[in-house]
């Protein structure tokens, strides 16, 4: 099976002291499998050592049905995986899961897959891979591993990664390793508050980074503010980001707030942790500069304290590709 095109730069492949035979320099010699599981789609690959996808399978999630019907689909996934001549080589398998995820407890409760509630996808993975380890974190934890291994964080030592779609999400890196925390979703930027007063979010929360920056409410915004979508009646924030560019107040404006709300949150991530870096991913990260233009502009004003100015903010490198790279990553990150 072909593999797929790599990232512009890579980094040294990361250690594994998981099941895999371990050579003296410590690099990996199997690949590992992957797990890419969210609301539209459920992706897996083999992933070898440099970060190539060796085999690939991928599968539309049946989101709106009950949880026996999702997990056939993650069956059928590993299964496709399984018919692959690399899979007995592979020595454990990586879960990048729509969240919440518990890895300590290895459940998933994803919002946008409404039939998994608290549901045991760690242990019927390991059952279907054959008894292999499994690791699981968020998607944004996975995106974050993939970007430090092979993206735009790759040798630094202290970075946040965003996930700026439909949700907000992330990751941290701290002292070179990535930091899932307990339950896989450490770094889940979308629910600090940068608005004290602020609308209610989903989570319970008010004003959160998610309830101004993802992609539903940048589009509200704009329409609120007297933006209409054209002819094919496309709402997305991908049509308000094309309005902002040809000058429209109200898109300039959606974006505007969106920016200001994510550098909020992370600055205040920079003043807590002392991150150098931060890396935007996600269908909202697509505006290019429309969101980075005003987002560098308003860091400014809130990441003040002396070891925090020079943080840089860039977009993310891995693309299409993050959720899988991430997992395998994670997998070799965690052990």
């Amino acid at each position: 099976m072909p593999t797929a095109p790599r990232p512009a730069h890579l980094a040294a492949p990361l250690p594994v002291p998981g099941p895999a035979p371990v050579p003296a320099h410590g690099l990996a010699v199997g690949p590992v499998a992957a797990l890419d599981i969210g609301g539209t789609k459920i992706a897996g690959a083999l992933v070898d050592a440099e970060g190539r996808l060796l085999a690939r399978v991928q599968r539309p999630t049946p989101a709106r049905e009950d949880a026996e019907t999702v997990m056939a689909v993650v069956a059928e996934v590993l299964d496709a995986l399984a018919g692959s001549p690399l899979w007995d080589s592979a020595g454990a398998v990586g879960i990048g899961s729509a969240g919440p995820v518990d890895a300590a407890r290895g459940t998933v409760s994803p919002v946008n897959v409404p039939g998994w509630r608290d549901f045991p996808l760690v242990d019927r993975v390991r059952r279907l891979a054959g008894g292999r380890p499994v690791t699981l974190v968020g998607d944004g934890v996975a995106m974050t591993a993939a970007e430090h291994w092979l993206g735009a964080a790759r040798g630094h030592a202290d970075a946040l990664c965003l996930v700026v779609s439909t949700g907000v999400g992330g990751g941290l890196v701290l002292g070179g390793r990535l930091h899932p925390g307990p339950t896989g979703n450490a770094g889940h930027i979308g629910h600090l508050s940068v608005d004290l007063d602020g609308a209610p979010c989903a989570c319970g929360g008010r004003g959160c980074v998610e309830r101004l920056a993802g992609g539903p409410h940048i589009a509200r915004h704009a329409l609120d503010g007297g933006w209409r979508p054209g002819p094919e009646g496309d709402a997305s924030a991908a049509a308000v980001a094309e309005a902002a560019r040809a000058g429209h107040p109200a898109a300039l404006a959606a974006f505007e707030r969106a920016a200001r709300a994510l550098a909020a949150g992370i600055a205040a991530t920079a003043h807590l942790v002392e991150i150098d870096i931060a890396v935007v991913g996600g269908g909202v990260a697509g505006a290019g500069e429309v969101l980075f233009a005003p987002l560098r502009h308003h860091l400014a004003d809130y990441a003040t304290l002396a070891f925090a100015r020079g943080l840089t903010v860039v977009p993310a490198a891995t693309g299409t590709d993050a959720g899988l790279l991430g997992a395998a990553a994670a997998t070799r990150a965690t052990g």
